[in-house]
């Protein structure tokens, strides 16, 4: 049995299709260590164990988007579209792939996506707080042109007669 891929390994191979992440069948297939070709018949003969939301097989530009990527390969060729699947679908794959690898392959996956949500929690985190960050700056900005002027005013001694540039004093 081949040394299981790293996680990181995994997250790369892990796609944002429809709004949803995603990993193909041909990935799944090579972790694995058994025929894309094998897999999907398994998901085939147990379709009622991989609704639409679970597993969904990809459009032409889908897939077209993909090979410009180079998540697929456009060198010989696939006859039929590729399958993708959702987190929940690869957690079902390891019951309809009734293997010790499925199940290892499985938990290392599971993990992959927990530690792509978590990226991507911490990135929306960061991301709120740099706007309010940049909100309280800005009204911070105010504040201090408030306080300049302020100071503006105090200095300007009473009487005192200013020159303004660009018109004529009488």
């Amino acid at each position: 049995m081949k040394e299981l891929m790293p996680a990181e390994a995994i997250t790369a191979k892990i796609f944002l299709i429809r709004g949803r992440k995603v990993m193909l069948d041909r990935d799944l297939a090579q972790l694995y260590e058994v025929e894309t070709y094998r897999l999907n018949e398994q998901v085939k003969r147990n379709k009622k164990r991989f609704p639409d939301d679970f597993m969904f097989q990809l459009t032409n530009q889908e897939a077209k988007n993909l090979i410009s990527q180079n998540a697929i390969s456009s060198w010989g060729g696939v006859r039929k579209l590729p399958h993708v699947f959702t987190q929940e679908g690869v957690a079902m794959l390891s019951s309809v792939l009734n293997s010790d690898r499925a199940v290892q392959v499985n938990i290392r996956i599971m993990r992959a996506f927990m530690k792509l949500r978590y990226a991507l929690s911490f990135n929306k985190q960061f991301e709120i707080k740099l706007r309010e960050l940049e909100g309280r700056l800005n009204m911070h900005d105010k504040d201090i042109g408030d306080i300049f002027e302020a100071i503006r005013q105090l200095i300007r001694i009473p009487g005192e007669k200013r020159k303004i540039k660009g018109f004529a004093q009488k």
